[in-house]
């Protein structure tokens, strides 16, 4: 049987104005597919017919990417929407699933931190991440800021100003440490403090990084008067002390603008021809108080005139994930934004106020986006030597080992134990010359003949490498190079198993040594002559390192659980189950070891007659004899 080929809609007129006509004129997300059903392209408009409408007429003013996309589209797919702040979020979640080949992209990439307040928990945490976890709405994330020196230096003042949480875990069992002494900390450990007043002191934090430094001040200013006026001098002098560490946290922006009365965002951004870099300057109050960096893929034959989708996608995603009360008055645009009247419809509605969206071309807005500007190619130029570097990287060791392509996927493996014990194996993984994390393994080494007193690191390397490539013909991970941490005899023991397995023609395997950096094939005696600073040589010792690092952490890990278990295991009554409630109440086999019974008994599980168990094991002395 023959398939049906579908012409696209370009010259099939007659079923083009029919789907057309089916278009209703009103907000909604209009969907392009080709003859393989896969979508070109997702867009939004107040009135959709018109939108759709206007990609197949006038086909001489489309750029030649427009153009491209128009001659491809067989099917027009829409979704009606209320207004047409519903659209512009429908379209926002629908690039992200769909990933459409035309439209603007942006990277997750972790080149820049966020600093993140987890309001899911009763006492949120404030830490700096490079990830950003969308699985609890409550959490909130504050960036990605470029400068994470500024970041880092901010949140360690504001840990000073304010009393907060100083370590993520308690240090004492009973007590809290000596940050509580200093009134570092109010004493979350010990639950000194309820979670109601310990919010209000982390809201005040989050105002700091929403940009609101001046209304923060103006409140605590009021509230250190009226303990003042109320004759409570020693909570006037601490608010003080809070207000002077405000206003030197302020001191410290570099740049101050003569208008305070308005709060800004400025956008703009430098692009070649695969990826843009995109800065956004927080003014508010006069004074630059964030700077935030993304990263887009520019999509084909995009144009200079067209980078405004480029912006107002930045725009859309950093505003739908922002409260109303940091949208600020104004937005100052480098380019154009083609939906700008959606864009400023939907802020001004979440933020309830007014807000505007300007392309400014002269005096000190123009300025201010000439310098937003000037930042975005300084960070393109960065991103673009670094890229060139692991280029580089990859091309020399490509040269070095032989290989017909550059490896885009290069794993790495090594073995960790003490004199046989705990023995675990570790995978780390490089994609185009940087640590891909999410594809990081460990691996605990079964073979039994590997115990204390007896290790074998051939056999050991052996199994690993069996146990990751068993499905090899079905993987959809496979690698262009894996380096062993080793000599000849670990690649030796590897190259045997890839042989049993019919893959050492499939997959290329080498190994580095240690002492002297020397660089072995199979079936060569000798190592390869390399300079030991030459780029490829230095991304092989970065993998290895890596691998190396990894898997000595989870040795350690792994010795550390079993030295906790040790004696737990000569409890009687006490199984593997009860064990672990017990760890993970207590956390440490030194809290459990310093426990009452009555405290051993509130465990899940724990009775108080094996509490009492637990207790005379841990107190000898203390059994009735």
């Amino acid at each position: 049987m023959s398939s049906i080929i579908t012409l696209p809609l370009v010259k099939d007129p007659e079923r083009l104005e029919k789907q057309l006509r089916d278009i209703p004129p009103v907000p909604g997300v209009y969907l392009m597919r080709d003859s393989q059903d896969n979508i070109l392209y997702i867009g939004k408009s107040k009135k959709l017919r018109s939108r759709v409408r206007s990609y197949f007429r006038d086909h001489h003013h489309h750029t030649p990417r427009i153009s491209l996309m128009v001659q491809q589209i067989t099917e027009i797919e829409f979704i009606i929407t209320d207004t047409e702040a519903e659209a512009l979020a429908l379209e926002a979640n629908l690039v992200k699933q769909h990933q459409p080949h035309f439209n603007v992209l942006l990277k997750d990439d972790k080149k820049y931190p966020y600093l993140c307040i987890t309001w899911s928990e009763d006492y949120p945490r404030i830490f700096i991440t490079r990830k950003r976890r969308l699985g609890n709405l409550k959490d909130r994330y504050y960036g990605p800021y470029v400068d994470t020196r500024i970041l880092r230096d901010t949140l360690h003042l504001v840990k000073r100003i304010f009393p907060l949480r100083q370590r993520p875990k308690p240090l004492f069992k009973d007590r809290p440490c000596l940050n509580y002494d200093i009134g570092r900390c109010p004493g979350v450990c010990q639950r000194l403090i309820s979670p109601e007043d310990y919010r209000k002191i982390v809201q005040k934090v989050a105002m700091i990084f929403q940009g609101r430094s001046r209304e923060l001040i103006d409140y605590l200013t009021e509230q250190m008067e009226d303990a003042a006026e109320n004759l409570n001098f020693e909570t006037a002098a601490r608010i003080r002390d809070q207000i002077q560490g405000l206003k030197s946290l302020n001191a410290e922006q570099k740049v101050s603008l003569p208008d305070d009365r308005v709060s800004q965002d400025a956008i703009a951004l430098a692009a070649n021809t695969k990826q843009a870099c995109i800065q956004l300057f927080q003014i508010r109050a006069g004074q630059l108080v964030g700077r935030l960096g993304f990263t887009a893929e520019v999509p084909p034959g995009l144009k200079l005139t067209e980078m405004g989708l480029i912006l107002q996608r930045v725009l859309e995603e950093h505003y739908q994930r922002v409260d109303p009360v940091e949208i600020p008055s104004e937005v100052l645009v480098q380019y154009e934004l083609p939906d700008e009247s959606i864009l400023t419809d939907w802020l001004s509605d979440r933020k309830g106020k007014k807000v505007t969206i300007l392309t400014p071309q002269r005096q000190l807005k123009a300025e201010l986006i000439e310098m937003v500007e000037r930042n975005a190619k300084y960070e393109l130029e960065r991103v673009q030597k670094l890229s060139d570097r692991r280029t580089a990287a990859l091309e020399d060791l490509a040269e070095i080992l032989d290989l017909p392509d550059l490896p885009h996927r290069i794993e790495g493996y090594d073995i960790s134990h003490i004199q046989g014990s705990d023995a675990v194996a570790s995978r780390v993984v490089f994609i185009e010359g940087l640590p891909s994390q999410q594809y990081y393994r460990h691996y605990q080494i079964k073979n039994p003949s590997v115990q204390s007193g007896h290790s074998d690191d051939f056999a050991s390397l052996a199994e690993v490498i069996q146990r990751r490539f068993r499905d090899y013909s079905s993987s959809t991970d496979k690698p262009d190079l894996i380096m062993i941490d080793g000599g000849k005899g670990q690649l030796s023991a590897v190259v045997a198993v890839l042989q049993e397995m019919n893959l050492l023609e499939e997959i290329r395997v080498v190994s580095l040594a240690k002492q002297r950096e020397e660089i072995f094939l199979p079936g060569e005696r000798l190592p390869l002559e390399t300079d030991p600073e030459q780029p490829g040589v230095q991304l092989l010792r970065r993998l290895r390192d890596e691998a190396h690092r990894f898997a000595v952490s989870f040795h350690r890990n792994k010795r550390s659980e079993r030295m906790k278990r040790s004696h737990l295991d000569d409890i009687p009554g006490l199984g593997h189950h009860r064990q672990k409630l017990l760890l993970a109440h207590f956390r440490s086999l030194d809290y459990i070891r310093i426990a009452t019974p009555e405290q051993l008994a509130e465990v899940s599980g724990i009775g108080p007659k094996l509490a009492q168990q637990i207790y005379n094991y841990f107190h000898p002395s203390s059994e009735i004899v």
